[in-house]
């Protein structure tokens, strides 16, 4: 870690006891640097990212179950789509499986909510990414009154089951909450009216997403758990979002303690082979 990271940015970030009405958007937790500094130091750790995960990926084509899985969450504007390109685009895409979850399909409707997120989890050896997941259905659910309160609530309680599943089973979940200020969320679907490039991004209910405040406080209380955590993300500065997240990747593949899987062949014996073909 480096020495700009006062506090590592797992225990700077988690999300254990804290008010999203009293979280600054523009804060930098655990950080003490500039933008400079900061812009520096992803290039530094993309690479060290790029190592574990080459390093994860390798273990998996020997056979090893274990993943890693980041879960984004945050309303539009927030940065989800930048952390995929700048941070996951960082490392060997062979290694990554990437899922982004927009209105269930008809198909997916008529399954148990979980079943399309069961089909997208990670595969052995992999870098999964959720770009939205199966929160939506305590969010988006919820907020619009897709079902009953009843089914939205005993919800909660079926992530957390899944969540203790899937991590039981080999995939270390690095769950992230993501949240700008009124005021650089309004700049943000400004400049995405005011360029033709941008107009795909933008959506009329993003400007009513503050409503989901409420609920993203219920997920983080009750979905933050010891062995699926909650960090949660001050995105008014990309640049620093951008750096939490790769460290707290950085910190979740560095506690694998991986090494690079033994060679299935004779190494000298396929040299001599080598020198004589």
């Amino acid at each position: 870690m480096s020495e700009q990271w006062k506090t590592p940015a797992g225990r700077a970030l988690r999300a254990d006891g804290l008010r999203i009405a009293d979280l600054d958007t523009s804060a930098r937790p655990g950080f003490d640097g500039h933008k400079k500094d900061g812009e520096a130091l992803l290039a530094e750790r993309a690479e060290v990212l790029a190592g574990l995960q080459e390093k994860l990926y390798a273990n998996g084509r020997a056979g090893d179950n274990r993943s890693v899985l980041l879960v984004l969450q945050g309303m539009d504007t927030a940065g989800k789509g930048g952390i995929v390109r700048h941070v996951i685009g960082s490392v060997d895409p062979q290694g990554v499986d990437h899922a982004a979850f927009g209105v269930p399909t008809e198909e997916e409707r008529r399954h148990h909510f979980l079943w399309r997120i069961r089909k997208a989890l990670p595969r052995g050896g992999q870098l999964g990414v959720f770009d939205r997941s199966h929160y939506e259905d305590v969010l988006v659910a919820r907020v619009h009154e897709l079902v009953p309160e009843a089914v939205w609530q005993q919800r909660y309680t079926e992530i957390n089951d899944f969540e203790q599943e899937v991590t039981e089973a080999g995939t270390t979940m690095v769950k992230v909450a993501m949240f700008v200020s009124l005021d650089e969320q309004k700049k943000r679907l400004r400049q995405r009216l005011e360029r033709p490039d941008k107009y795909w991004k933008f959506d009329p209910g993003d400007i009513d997403e503050r409503a989901y405040w409420p609920a993203y406080q219920d997920m983080l209380d009750r979905t933050s758990t010891g062995y699926a955590p909650w960090y949660v993300v001050p995105a008014d500065a990309k640049w620093y979002s951008r750096l939490a997240v790769t460290e707290l990747l950085i910190e979740a593949l560095e506690k694998l303690e991986l090494s690079w899987p033994p060679a299935n062949f004779d190494p000298a014996a396929e040299l001599r082979r080598l020198d004589t073909a």
